[in-house]
Parts: C-alpha cells; sequence; structure tokens
C-alpha cells in the first residue's frame, strides 16, 4: 500500500509538463527548542463558599445553581424578628443611657458651681463627678450593644462579595441555619489561571526561563501572566505545581478546561526546512530535492519529521546539510491538493 502511494505520487510529478520558477534553498540547521507538553486546568481566582454569620430561617434564596449573580446582590436572606427585636431593645437601652448622662451632666453642672462659691462639701463634688463618669461609661457600653445588634441584624442579609456564578447552594428555603453553616458557593468568571503539575526533573530549568505557552485544543494561543512556582513538590505525583494568570478578553474560557502547556526545557541544533516544503500522504512525508549538476532536476525523497516551531519543521532523518530543497513542492505535483502537516512528532 505504501509502496503504490509512492507511485502514484511519482506518476503526478511526471505528468507535469513543466517546472515552472522551482524555488530552491539550501538546507541548513537551526536551532530547535525543546518543549514539554502538559495538561493545564483552568481555574477561578476567586471562589469561595459564602457561610451563616448569624442564626435564622432562610426566607429567600433569589438565584439557584448556574444563575449570575452581580456583586453585591441579595443572595440570601434570613427571617429577622429576633434581631430586630434585639436591636430593639438595644436602641431603647441606648436612650435610657444617654437620658441618664443627660441628668448627671446638669447636676454636675450645679454641683460645680455650687462647689466654687464654697457652698458644697468636695464630697459631693466628686460623688456629682463620678456620676457623670459613670453615665458617660454607660452610653458608650450601650452603643457597643446598638452596634453589634445592628450587625447582626445586617447578617440576616448575605450579598454577592464579587459578581459570579453560583456553583452550589448549600440551603433550602425554609431552612434553619446557624453561624458557620456553609450557604452558598461561586465562582468568578473575570479572573482565571491556569495551573500545571511540571516533572521534577523539569522544574530547574522551567523556573529559570520563566516561560510558557498556552494553547486551546484548536491551536489559539491565550495571553499568560505572571507565572508563580509552588516552593514544594507534591509527595505522591514528585512534580511542582505551576500558576499562571490568564487574560481572556472573549469570555471562551471556564474553570475546569483543559488546555495545552508548552514549556520550553532545552535548545539543540538540527537540521529545520519550512513546513510548506514537506509533502505529507497519510503516514509517509516526503521533500524534493535538486539533484544533477547546474539547474538539476527535482526528486522525491521520503523523510522522517519531528517537532515543529515558528513555521518550521525538524528533519530526523533522509536530509543532509548542505542539499539543496525545494519550497514549492506543490507546483510540482501538479494540482493535487496537498494534506496539511499534522502536528506532533513522528
Amino acid at each position: 500500500m505504501v509502496m503504490l502511494r509512492w507511485c502514484l505520487l511519482g506518476m503526478a510529478l511526471l505528468a507535469v509538463p513543466a517546472l515552472a520558477e522551482v524555488q530552491v534553498s539550501e538546507v541548513q540547521r537551526g536551532t530547535f527548542e525543546e518543549v514539554l507538553q502538559l495538561d493545564g486546568l483552568i481555574e477561578a481566582v476567586q471562589q469561595s463558599t459564602v457561610s451563616a454569620q448569624t442564626s435564622g430561617k432562610v426566607m429567600e434564596l433569589p438565584f439557584d445553581v448556574d444563575d449570575s449573580v452581580p456583586a453585591g446582590a441579595l443572595i440570601v436572606r434570613l427571617e429577622d424578628s429576633e434581631q430586630q427585636s434585639r436591636l430593639a431593645q438595644a436602641e431603647a437601652g441606648l436612650e435610657e443611657a444617654r437620658s441618664g448622662l443627660s441628668d448627671a451632666r446638669q447636676r454636675f453642672r450645679r454641683i460645680d458651681e455650687l462647689h466654687d462659691r464654697g457652698l458644697v462639701s468636695r464630697q459631693e463634688y466628686d460623688q456629682a463627678s463620678n456620676n457623670l463618669t459613670s453615665a458617660n461609661a454607660r452610653v458608650e457600653r450601650a452603643r457597643s450593644v446598638v452596634e453589634e445588634a445592628a450587625k447582626q441584624m445586617s447578617y440576616t442579609r448575605i450579598e454577592a462579595p464579587y459578581g459570579g456564578i453560583v456553583t452550589e447552594r448549600h440551603v433550602e428555603l425554609g431552612e434553619s441555619v446557624s453561624p458557620g453553616q456553609p450557604l452558598i458557593s461561586g465562582l468568578s468568571l473575570e479572573q482565571l489561571r491556569v495551573v500545571v503539575d511540571l516533572p521534577q526533573k523539569y522544574a530547574g530549568v522551567a523556573r529559570d526561563q520563566r516561560r510558557a505557552r498556552v494553547t486551546l485544543g484548536d491551536g489559539r494561543a491565550i495571553a499568560t501572566g505572571e507565572m508563580t512556582f509552588y516552593p514544594y513538590a507534591n509527595p505522591g505525583t514528585h512534580t511542582f505545581r505551576v500558576r499562571m494568570s490568564l487574560s481572556e478578553p472573549n469570555g471562551t474560557l471556564f474553570p475546569g478546561m483543559l488546555v495545552k502547556v508548552s514549556v520550553p526545557v532545552g535548545k539543540r541544533q538540527t537540521v529545520l526546512v519550512p513546513e510548506s516544503s514537506v509533502i505529507h500522504r497519510s503516514e509517509l512525508r516526503a521533500v524534493f530535492i535538486m539533484e544533477g549538476e547546474g539547474e538539476g532536476h527535482p526528486r522525491l525523497r521520503q523523510v522522517r519529521t519531528g517537532g515543529r516551531q515558528d513555521g518550521q519543521v525538524e528533519i530526523l532523518a533522509g536530509l543532509s546539510v548542505g542539499e539543496r530543497l525545494v519550497l514549492n513542492p506543490q507546483d510540482l505535483v501538479g494540482t493535487e491538493r496537498l494534506a496539511p502537516l499534522p502536528g506532533g512528532d513522528e
């Protein structure tokens, strides 16, 4: 079968009546960057679970799982009759304390005037002063009680700390909750990052270079930001975790997606040729080489290819430095449509 395909390709070459403007370039060595391909996981930077800070019955749950929630929106409302009662009592206590302070202040003013004229004893003056100080302390204590009651009242209305998506609802309407009990989990799609586990043998090189390329399944590259290397290895897999911030304005990335992460781990000198100069027929790879004196004539030769980078493909076998490579093999194969060169090593 392979021989038949080679024969068909050779016949296609012979069918060309004239070789017009064959583009030729001398085969040379180039620097090929060795890249480690890893699977990376997209995760949200902001993801959290909101818990209850006071007790009460769940009265309202405006959002369900997978709903989009704007920042500051009400996500849980608890029954607040008990908190309202405590707040009312605290405010009444504050008013009573303020009234006592007013009486103590007026009494002290009268005693102070009489003391200056020598009409009251020092003991009465000290007592009035101490009563005023105690009244001030009672007001401050009552104000603190009001603030705490108001805070407990505010805890009955839970708002979204940031805009995002509800991922899990831990309670239902009518359920009684207590402080510390999880209510709703969510995450934000505005800030994403990718995490990847790097084998131990490549950790040092990757940490020194601090470069990586993140691509989607369709080959589209994603812009990355700062790289963070975890300072410890996973004891089970002996890998180091690397985290990179992402910027995706089109909103096509979501937490839990897999992406390809290419991490440079070394360089080597090898034969590199343009991808367009390689013919691909199923499992066959071939190039045209100009042989003979002068202009020469093209001859088809099978090659073994390796990796690709920046529009070039590595030739592992079948081609030597100094040979003349045809850059436009499509013109030599007539009007046949050539299949694109597949990705990855061969």
